[in-house]
Parts: C-alpha cells; sequence; structure tokens
C-alpha cells in the first residue's frame, strides 16, 4: 500500500456520556426499536439497581449505579430484549449489595433471575493461583452462557464499560491484569459470536494498557497517512460505484479502517512495516441479494487484476460465528491494491452486531422445543465443544489452555463425504477433524482418506480438503496423538482417556501387590474386608485403594497391616536399611519381557517409572522428577522435557543407578535413523543391529520419499555404552544416513 491510502474514519467506539442517562431516556431507547417492550418492569429495574447501590462508588469516584446503566446502555445500542436491559441494571445487585436472587426472581420473573445468577460477578475463590482463579472463572461463564447466551452479551457489555474506565484502577498490575484477561477471554469470544466492534475496542483498550507505546506509535502513522490519502479513498468509492452501476447493480460502499491492533498483530504476522499492508482499510460492497454478490464480484474481477490467493467465499462456507462475505483483492483501482468485501444487508447487519442481529438466544438452550435452524446450530457448535473440553478437563488451567486453542487459531474449513463443512485451527491434522466429528470417531480413528487418497494422520488440512475418518472398534487414542493435534477438544479427550488407561494399569498393578502381600499370610483377598484399609487410606472403592498402591503412594505391607494390626510381614516389614531401592525387590514378579531397573538415592515404597521421552539407560547421568500420586519419574540430565519444572526445583531428586546390583537386564532406548530407499537397507541395518547384540523390539516409520524413509527402532540394549556401540556400527553402514539417539 502506498502512503496516504486512508480514510478519515478511524476506529469508531462508542463512547458513554459523563451525566448519567436519565430514566425516561433508558426506556425511551428500549421502546425505539422494540415498542412492546415492558415499559413498568423497566422503570422498576433502573430504581431498584439505584436504590440497592445507594451511596456505593465505583474506583473513579463516580456512583456505582452509573455502571450497570452504561452497560444497560451499551445493550440498547444492539437492540436486545427487555429481559437483557433488566439483567444489565441488576447483575451486580447479588454480590455488591443484600439483594438476593429470590427478591429478583419475585420482582421481575424468573428468567431475569437466572440471568442474573449466571452474569453476577464471580465471587473470590479459594484457588491456588491467579490462573486457577481465572480459569474457574471463565468455566463458570461457559456453563452459564451455555444456557442462555445472553449471558454472555451482558457480561461483554460489563466487561467493555470497565475497559472504559480502567484507568481509574490504581493498581498498575491489577489494571495489566484485567487487560490480559481481556485479550485472552473476553476478545476472542466477542469474536466468536460475531460482536466485531466490541471485539474490536476490547483488543484496543487492552492493547493500549499492554502497549501503550507500540499502539501510540501506529496511531501516529496512521494520522498522518489518513491525513495524506482523504482524496484517493473517495475516488476508490466514485470508482467502484460508476464500475458497478454500469453493470446495473446498486450498492453502498464504504470503507472501514482497522483497529491498531489488528494492524499490529498483521505486522507482527508478516514481518512488514504499516505502509507494505494493503488492507489497512477494507471497503465494503452491500447489495440487496447474495446473486447480485457474486454478480459484483464478477464485474470487479473482469475489471482488475486480482491477487492471487486473497479470494475467499464466506457465503457458501460462513465462518464459525455466522459471519458471511466475499473477500477479494486486486490491483488496478486508481493504482493502487485494495481489498473489496461484498455482501448483502442482512449480512453486514451480521457483521455489525453478531448474535444480537437474528435474535438466536431466544431459541438457544431452549431444549427439545427450540426452533433454531441448522445453521444457527452450526454457529455455536464451538460452544459446545468447549463443554466438551470442560468435561474432558482435569483441572481448570488444562482447561483453560485448550479453550485458548479453540478461540486464537485461524479458520481452515474442511469437508466430509456427506458435505458437512468443519472449520478448524490451521494447521488441524485428521486426527482434530476426528474429533470435530464426533468424539468416538476420534477415539476410533486408524487411518484418514483426504481428497480421495490415504494419508497419514499427521498431514496438516488445507482450505477445502474433503475428509474420510477410517476407523476401527480395536482403537484407542495413542500417546504420539497428543504431538498431532492442535484442537482443545481433541487434545482434552486423548489426555483423558490416557488418564483413564493409566489409572487401570495403577489399578491392575496395585490389585497384584495387595493379593500377593495377603498371599504371603495365607489369605485370600477374595475373602478379605476391606473396610477398614477404606477408612484409613480414604479410599472409596476397591479400585480407589489398588490404585493409591499402584501409584505407590501406598505398600501391600501397609493394607495388611491396616488389616491385621497385630502380625509382622517378615519381607516389606523391615525398612531398608540404605538408600538403594530395587524395583526388581519391590514390584511384583515381572512377566517375560518385562524388566526392572535398580535405582539408587530413592525413599523405598515410591513407584518410579522411566521416561519415554528420553529412554535412560544405565550409564546415562540421570535425575529424578517428582509427581504427587505417580511417584518418581526418570529422566536424562539433558532431556528437553525438564525445562517444563526448571520453576519447581522442589520436584527434583538427586538419583543414580545402583551399580551395586548385577544382572540388571536388557533396557529399552530409542533411535531415530534414516535410510536410504534401496533393497536390502533395512535388512542391512536389522543384521548391524542384531551383530552388536542388540534386539529390535519395535520398529515404526514415519516419513518416506523416494530417496530416504524415516523410522523409529525401539532396542533393548544392556546400558548406554552399548547403545553407543551400535550407534557406532549403525553409523559405518553406507545406506544408513543418519542415526540419533531420540531425544524430547
Amino acid at each position: 500500500m502506498q502512503p496516504g491510502f486512508f480514510v478519515g474514519l478511524g476506529h469508531a467506539q462508542r463512547g458513554y456520556d459523563v451525566a448519567m442517562m436519565r430514566q425516561v431516556e433508558l426506556v425511551e431507547r428500549v421502546r425505539a426499536y422494540d415498542p412492546s417492550a415492558d415499559e413498568d418492569a423497566l422503570n422498576r429495574a433502573y430504581v431498584f439497581s439505584m436504590q440497592a447501590h445507594g451511596s456505593q462508588t465505583r474506583a473513579s469516584g463516580d456512583p456505582y449505579f452509573s455502571h450497570p446503566l452504561e452497560v444497560a446502555g451499551i445493550l440498547t445500542n444492539y437492540h436486545l430484549d427487555t429481559a437483557s436491559i433488566i439483567t444489565a441494571l441488576l447483575h451486580d445487585t447479588i454480590e455488591d449489595t443484600d439483594t438476593t436472587s429470590e427478591q429478583i426472581a419475585e420482582l421481575f420473573g424468573e428468567e431475569v433471575a437466572q440471568l442474573v445468577d449466571g452474569v453476577t460477578k464471580l465471587t473470590q475463590l479459594e484457588l491456588q493461583s491467579d490462573r486457577a482463579k481465572q480459569a474457574e472463572n471463565f468455566r463458570k461463564l461457559l456453563l452459564a452462557m451455555s444456557r442462555d447466551i445472553r449471558v454472555l452479551l451482558v457480561k461483554l457489555a460489563d466487561r467493555l464499560h470497565n475497559m472504559r474506565t480502567l484507568e481509574h484502577v490504581g493498581s498498575e498490575e491489577r489494571r495489566t491484569r484485567i487487560a490480559r484477561e481481556t485479550m485472552d477471554i473476553y476478545a476472542p469470544l466477542a469474536e466468536r459470536i460475531g460482536m466485531h466492534d466490541i471485539k474490536d475496542e476490547l483488543e484496543d483498550r487492552a492493547f493500549r494498557e499492554l502497549n501503550g507505546e507500540a499502539r501510540d506509535s501506529i496511531s501516529r502513522r496512521l494520522g498522518f497517512l489518513r491525513a495524506e490519502g482523504e482524496d484517493v479513498v473517495e475516488k476508490v468509492v466514485r470508482e467502484l460505484r460508476d464500475v458497478l452501476a454500469e453493470a446495473g447493480i446498486e450498492a453502498d460502499i464504504a470503507g472501514r479502517e482497522k483497529s491498531p491492533y489488528s494492524i499490529w498483530r498483521k505486522m507482527q504476522r508478516q514481518q512488514s512495516s504499516l505502509e507494505q499492508l494493503s488492507d489497512i482499510i477494507a471497503f465494503r460492497v452491500v447489495v440487496s441479494d447474495v446473486p447480485q454478490c457474486y454478480q459484483a464480484l464478477g464485474v470487479v474481477h473482469s475489471r482488475y487484476r486480482v491477487v492471487p490467493g486473497r479470494f475467499k467465499d464466506y457465503v457458501s462456507n460462513p465462518k464459525p460465528n455466522g459471519y458471511r462475505s466475499l473477500h477479494t483483492s486486486v490491483v488496478g483501482l486508481v493504482d493502487q491494491r485494495v481489498e473489496i468485501q461484498f455482501r448483502t444487508r442482512e449480512m453486514h447487519d451480521v457483521a455489525e452486531r453478531g448474535v444480537a442481529a437474528h435474535w438466536i438466544y431466544k431459541d438457544i438452550g431452549s431444549g427439545p422445543g427450540s426452533s433454531a435452524t441448522k445453521a444457527e446450530s452450526q454457529q455455536y457448535r464451538w460452544l459446545q465443544e468447549l463443554l466438551e473440553i470442560l468435561e474432558n478437563a482435569s483441572a481448570p488451567e488444562d482447561f483453560l489452555a485448550h479453550t485458548r486453542l479453540e478461540m486464537f487459531s485461524d479458520q481452515v474449513f474442511c469437508f466430509s463425504p456427506r458435505g458437512d463443512v468443519y472449520s478448524l485451527p490451521r494447521g488441524a491434522t485428521p486426527i482434530d477433524f476426528a474429533y470435530a466429528v464426533h468424539t468416538e470417531i476420534g477415539d476410533r480413528a486408524v487411518g484418514a482418506k483426504i481428497n480421495g487418497r490415504n494419508l497419514p494422520l499427521r498431514t496438516a488440512l488445507q482450505n477445502g480438503d474433503q475428509v474420510e475418518i477410517l476407523t476401527s472398534k480395536n482403537q484407542t487414542p495413542s500417546p504420539e496423538w497428543e504431538k498431532l493435534v492442535i484442537t482443545g477438544k481433541a487434545r482434552s479427550r486423548i489426555r483423558r482417556v490416557l488418564r483413564e488407561d493409566q489409572m487401570r494399569q495403577y489399578v491392575d498393578l496395585g490389585r497384584n501387590i495387595v493379593e500377593k502381600a495377603f498371599g504371603r499370610f495365607g489369605e485370600t483377598l477374595a475373602d478379605i474386608n476391606l473396610d477398614t484399609a477404606f477408612r484409613e487410606f480414604h479410599a472409596d472403592s476397591r479400585d480407589d485403594l489398588f490404585a493409591m498402591v499402584g501409584q505407590g503412594v501406598y505398600t501391600g505391607s501397609d493394607v495388611v497391616r491396616s488389616i491385621f494390626p497385630g502380625r509382622t510381614d517378615e519381607i516389606s516389614g523391615k525398612k531398608s536399611g540404605g538408600s538403594i531401592f530395587s524395583l526388581r525387590r519391590r514390584r511384583p514378579q515381572l512377566s517375560d519381557g518385562e524388566y526392572a531397573v535398580p535405582i539408587s538415592g530413592l525413599t523405598p515404597g515410591i513407584a518410579v517409572h522411566m521416561a519415554k521421552c528420553c529412554y535412560p539407560l544405565p550409564g546415562d547421568r540421570i535425575v529424578g522428577i517428582m509427581t504427587t500420586g505417580k511417584g518418581a519419574t526418570v529422566h536424562t540430565i539433558d532431556c528437553m522435557t525438564l525445562e517444563a519444572f526448571a520453576d519447581s526445583p522442589e520436584r527434583w531428586i538427586d538419583v543414580d543407578w545402583d551399580r551395586e546390583q548385577e544382572g540388571i537386564g536388557a533396557q529399552v532406548s530409542r533411535l531415530n535413523i534414516t535410510l536410504m530407499n534401496e533393497p536390502g537397507s533395512l535388512a542391512e541395518m536389522a543384521e548391524t543391529i542384531a551383530s552388536a547384540r542388540g534386539n529390535i523390539t519395535n520398529l515404526k516409520f514415519t516419513n518416506r520419499t523416494a530417496d530416504f524413509f524415516d523410522m523409529v527402532v525401539d532396542i533393548e540394549v544392556e546400558d548406554a555404552k552399548h547403545l553407543n556401540n551400535i550407534v557406532t556400527s549403525l553409523r559405518g553402514r553406507r545406506p544408513v544416513s543418519t542415526v540419533e539417539r531420540a531425544r524430547s
């Protein structure tokens, strides 16, 4: 874009009156767009809120009642119903005054009482961190708005007014926290329901607080370019109008300047200067119907050169928030590169006012009698997916992280074989697609056909791909899938299944340990009443007790002593005299193919796991990481995973291999190998490993080209020195291009 290509529109933001809105003015605003509004209820809510807040003041010194009144005023700009306006007036009364939910229900009805309850500022939670508190607040907001979308509309207006008065908050730390929360949660939610002007203002005000210097710099530059470019913009509008009029198309044409934050974000993403951006102003061509949208697009494309890759059809494939328009960029309009959007008046209304434009909230959450159309239901699929993430998340922080994945990514649109459209974040894989279709399909996915071709599950999906998921009843999510997915829904579900599978393993292991502990006394577990152990160890069931034993929280001997306190287990009742802890001695008898590793430096009774990210071997320098309820996980000292625990030094344990133990047995390590794609290369690799006394236990191809193929090879070895010998031997073979020990 050339300097000067700007219009004198600026980034318009809805202001608010310094003097409080009068009661009659609020009622007149509502009746202007809804003549059937309940005037009496609005008057009563106005007076009730003013009296309830009484002499309370805000940080600015203004009467507190000015806040709910301004929130109600914001919502009148979106023509919301009477119940929403009353909710805005009352939304702080339950928390900040003596008002109860029962009083509101009695005076204004159950509908308003439920809305106020959903919007009420959430009470301070005694959680471990501000992040956990934020996550819990967001969880509650999500549950409330899933029952009635008006809860979100009022909450967004509440946050918008708070951001407009943010400068009155005295604490810089608190202002930063509020601005970050606004940027991370509320602005994306506003975008999700199509409230773009609220989203833009929330982002811009948060941007001002978080990076005021950058915002001021962009604003100054915009002002300079805007002053130089008014004539150019008028020429663009006039030329477009003339070109369309020649084709018999009447259209309203205008330009709108993007917000400083959206410009800054694009400059960061594209690593470009402000002058290099071509879409700081988007020109909107508003016509009467859908056929005219495509007709106007055709006229412009036939007259000017199209910028490749810049055409997007959101009419046939709407965005998840219901946004519809045709987007294109052309070169030649007054010698400029110009972005143009074509839409109908109805589409423009939805683009400006989002969910409020269609009053869809009347049907959301209304149960079996809902009259919401399929398109409207599709618009709220994202909300149902967030609820599924909530169900699968193990902790509030996990939920918040996964939902951010859902809300922040650019979209690609993919089709099922039946033609259904699914929007996914850019970079999503067929596994993400499978979970978007249905959780069970995701769990059972074994392969994918993309545009009719069988492709790996790690393939990144592109706009317009048709995806068919192949399933098997015997399939379950793999730990490797976590690295292949980017949607919060898929990741939270995979983690839940893996947690459940791990818990089943703990239960089985614990049951075996307890059975053998009782067997040493000639007792059978099936004949034992474990109620005493339940009470002592705070277990709710046998499986709960067995899981704690399997995790190393308690030992089998602990359970025996709780049932027979007077008896002593000569084997497990004795404490170890030194610091040596041997898995071989503590664990139950292992089946063929399993092995145990003696580790020193751990307290007897703690469960030990070898990390699957670095596969530590005897001879490696190692460190232990303690996890509550899981025990210790042993990593190599250079494992990249350890970076995640850099801020938790209390979880690190100094451990080493028990060098006094003989016959440790085979250990599994992993190699990443690239072989030349030629006959006999795989056989030569296997022969080399066998000659060096290594045993291949698993082999997986990860990539294949015409010249090379990559694979992951799991090998049983004695120790780190043995593995190094194998690596050296492989590197001396001609077909082996590269071989490295797997690290993560």
